[in-house]
């Protein structure tokens, strides 16, 4: 399997246009590491996607080589059921592991409020389970510095939200002894390898294409300009000599949003002049918010998502008072036609914490034969999601600083 190429797209920071049924113009979906626009109730077409970030599709036969590969009867829910849907160079990663090569994780999490929220899981729960099945070294970046950057908040407050974060993580059981959390603000200093890494990188890429790749300003501070450089820095193994005992040459795989594509894309393109490995990189879709998928989470309003913090009575009215619905406009209608569960945001969610393939098919045939309603797919989900909330803050209640 070839992999697309690694070329950047200039169309970061606009949108695509193309030509609507009547010739006139239409804003298509939106997606940089900031912003995610769409029109459609059912979400961003990620066929376009794909292909607008020449990434390659996650088909049947390189789930069933990943199967072999890594010895398990399945792969992960949220891997068969397409959540992870394109890659760049996750077949490299599977020859490592042919070959007895080792390769280390890395994922990241931008600290944006005290509490994580159900979409920021999925990374994390996928990552959990890679890192089980090939029993490797997991690296987790800690983007404060981004959203000092990016949002009108104090650096205190970015390092009490990031700390709250990390616990979040941690409470989702990685490996003690192979998983390295660090935040930016208070690592990248304290690291000659980070650094010495991190200044290599920096000599390649100029301001301009910086700007090009993402559309950066004049009024735009500096530190805007420099933090793709910093997540850029531990795709490579350079950075963490103290881990990797000075290798530099060991292969990366990132689980990542699609919406993150656009940082690794720029790191691909300047690693074979640092002869160093392209990172691959595995991508997920986008968790949509309570409102539909055309719609976005924001941790600034608390009821478009369901947070790690809510209570049960909270996940419970959030969900049946905000969580879109695909049942038909009426009754006799529903009944006649089925629902949809394309756009339906209770059978959605199932579809990333409903691991019985059998359960999730069942209620996906009855709701689509007009037999079940939305509100009863809600009553499966809250009792689903309040055990999944309330045993992560019961992990969560034993982890303190010191930790």
């Amino acid at each position: 399997m070839e992999s697309k190429t690694d070329a950047l797209d200039t169309s970061i920071g606009k949108p695509l246009v193309a030509a609507d049924q009547n010739g006139q113009n239409a804003v298509e979906d939106f997606v940089d590491p900031w912003n995610v626009h769409t029109s459609s109730m059912k979400g961003v077409d990620y066929d376009k996607l794909i292909n607008k970030f020449g990434c390659s599709a996650i088909d049947d036969s390189l789930i069933e080589r990943f199967k072999r590969v890594a010895k398990v009867e399945e792969v992960h829910p949220l891997l068969r059921r397409g959540v992870f849907f394109s890659h760049r160079d996750l077949h490299v990663i599977l020859d490592c592991v042919e070959k007895g090569q080792k390769f280390y994780l890395y994922t990241g999490r931008g600290p944006s409020s005290d509490a994580m929220h159900l979409g920021h899981l999925i990374p994390f729960l996928f990552t959990k389970w890679l890192q089980e099945v090939f029993d490797v070294p997991l690296i987790i970046q800690i983007t404060d510095d981004e959203k000092y950057y990016w949002k009108s908040l104090s650096l205190e407050k970015v390092k009490e939200m990031a700390v709250e974060n990390i616990k979040d993580i941690i409470a989702m059981d990685f490996h003690p002894d192979k998983t390295f959390i660090f935040r930016n603000l208070e690592y990248m200093g304290q690291s000659v390898g980070f650094q010495e890494t991190l200044a290599r990188i920096q000599k390649l890429v100029t301001v301009s294409k910086i700007r090009g790749q993402f559309g950066f300003s004049d009024s735009d501070c500096m530190g805007k300009y420099s933090f793709p450089f910093n997540q850029a820095v531990p795709s490579f193994s350079s950075a963490f000599p103290q881990i990797f005992k000075g290798k530099t040459n060991v292969p990366c795989l990132i689980p990542c949003g699609i919406d993150q594509d656009p940082y690794f894309r720029m790191t691909r393109d300047v690693a074979p002049r640092l002869k160093f490995l392209k990172p691959a990189l595995v991508h997920s879709k986008f968790f949509p918010a309570l409102q539909g998928a055309n719609s976005k989470m924001s941790a600034s309003d608390p009821n478009s998502a369901i947070f790690l913090t809510d209570t049960h009575e909270e996940i419970k009215e959030k969900i049946n008072k905000y969580a879109y619905s695909g049942d038909r406009d009426t009754v006799k209608e529903h009944q006649e036609k089925g629902g949809d569960c394309s756009v339906d945001i209770a059978f959605q969610y199932l579809t990333y914490f409903e691991e019985n393939d059998e359960e999730l098919e069942k209620i996906r045939q009855n709701y689509s034969s007009g037999e079940m309603f939305s509100g009863q797919i809600k009553e499966i989900l809250i009792k689903k999601l309040t055990r999944v909330v309330l045993d992560h803050q019961t992990k969560k209640k034993s982890i303190t600083e010191d930790i």
